[in-house]
């Protein structure tokens, strides 16, 4: 745990900062960089990340069934949809270790704008993707290939600033500047849920099928290309590479790193995986029952969506200040102790008609937002100061893929086959696994 801990008049002022050289002590004259600067290049590149995320999300389940599945029934076509989503989760881990070694050889500018390029052009090839009208079977493998790429962009897109952020901040502050890269994924979805219900409200269904759904995917196009300049901006300085060097921010061998942190991997995706769970559970999920099972249209309940990620981005707030009171791995347990309970009313309150199920998307969002807002936290504190750069992207893969990858498409296909008891249990499920893995790892602790 010392690689975490950082003293607080070291943080404020990194100008003044001393070196030892050849036995003398020196002065460095460079710049300061305050926690600040790193803090807003940190919601930048999220926010442009999440808003992709969840513009793909929301169009498999309000496009791609009837525009790539048009022969299969509503329920099945969206199953496939959610199929052809799982596939960013797989490729996520495989584009870390790739850019990794692009970063090792070429340096980090040309990783990350490597991997933004690729994303930004397989968001824009969905939104250019001939239909399986005009292309058939074709289509499916495009948008698929799409997707891969998509999750192979968006791992290779760490840039570890919020690892540098979680180390330079003030020490009583670690869990304020820990949320903040997590305000990202409210941010994202008001934006991504905004446009299409705009979109709904204002076009045919026939138009919004046609060509409507494609200019959210244009908009996250030209996002990623203004996210990518304001992270290059940063990342380039030599005030950043410095900070970086200091703390031993640097990629390492992903096998290396495997067998000495393995335990450290999977302790940290496990601790955080109720919030995962939770994550697509209270998005996009829901967004698919309604749809199928109910006479609310789409973009009534995407308002209500909307909503609950502006008390998502309150909690995600909020977790920052409680955890900086009580601890992180307090506050973690606590949520998933929650999240156990709120597991166990998901059948009373989805089929409770519109309030109940009001009720379940503005708590379900309020929750996830003090759970997720320590999330990052969870899955980077492990980590010696030589593994902590390639450790937390890897951990954050895994916890991705374990716990939110699948969530739509099983919990849709348990509700749908089973009923919505099963959905509860696959909720508890990660609840217990989070709860499991934060008592027997006492290193997320964040109070001095």
């Amino acid at each position: 745990m010392t690689s975490i801990h950082i003293n607080s008049e070291h943080s404020a002022n990194f100008s003044s900062q001393s070196t030892v050289k050849d036995g003398q002590t020196t002065r460095s004259d460079h710049p300061e960089i305050a926690p600040g600067e790193i803090a807003i290049g940190v919601v930048i590149g999220r926010a442009s990340e999440y808003f992709d995320f969840f513009v793909y999300a929301i169009a498999s389940v309000l496009v791609f069934p009837a525009v790539f599945f048009p022969s299969e029934p509503q329920l099945e076509g969206t199953l496939y949809a959610f199929v052809i989503f799982s596939f960013a989760f797989l490729a996520r881990p495989f584009g870390t270790v790739a850019f990794m070694a692009i970063q090792r050889y070429f340096g980090r500018e040309v990783k990350l704008t490597a991997a933004l390029f690729i994303l930004g052009l397989s968001t824009a090839g969905i939104a250019f993707l001939p239909t399986y009208e005009h292309l058939g079977f074709a289509s499916i493998v495009l948008l698929s290939l799409l997707r891969i790429g998509q999750g192979i962009a968006l791992g290779g897109s760490w840039d570890g600033l919020p690892s540098l952020l979680a180390l330079n901040a003030p020490a009583n502050k670690r869990g304020w500047y820990a949320m903040m890269g997590q305000l990202g994924a409210p941010i994202g979805f008001i934006v991504a849920g905004s446009l299409f219900a705009y979109m709904l409200a204002n076009l045919t269904t026939d138009d919004f099928l046609d060509w409507g759904w494609r200019y959210p995917f244009y908009v996250a196009f030209a996002i990623n290309v203004v996210a990518l300049f304001a992270r290059l901006r940063l990342v380039s300085t030599p005030e950043y590479a410095r900070l970086l060097d200091e703390r031993e921010l640097e990629p390492t061998n992903a096998i290396e790193m495997t067998r000495s942190q393995g335990r450290n991997l999977i302790i940290g995706a496990l601790a955080a995986l109720a919030s995962y769970a939770l994550f697509h559970l209270v998005t996009v999920f829901p967004l698919s029952w309604i749809t199928l099972y109910s006479l609310r249209a789409p973009s009534d309940f995407l308002h209500i969506e909307i909503i609950g990620a502006v008390l998502m981005a309150v909690g995600v707030v909020a977790s920052g200040l409680i955890a900086d009171r009580i601890g992180r791995r307090t506050t973690l347990g606590a949520c998933a102790l929650l999240i156990a309970i709120l597991s166990a009313f998901v059948p009373t309150l989805m089929n409770g008609g519109e309030f109940g199920q009001n009720a379940f998307i503005l708590l379900g969002f309020s929750l996830l937002g003090l759970s997720y807002g320590q999330a990052a936290g969870a899955v980077t504190a492990n980590f010696p100061a030589k593994y902590r750069y390639t450790g937390a992207a890897l951990t954050s893969d895994l916890a991705w893929l374990v716990g939110a990858g699948f969530a739509p498409l099983v919990a849709l296909g348990l509700s749908a086959h089973f009923g919505l008891a099963y959905v509860s249990f696959y909720l508890l499920s990660g609840a217990a696994c989070s709860m499991a893995a934060l008592s027997l790892n006492r290193a997320l602790e964040i109070r001095d």
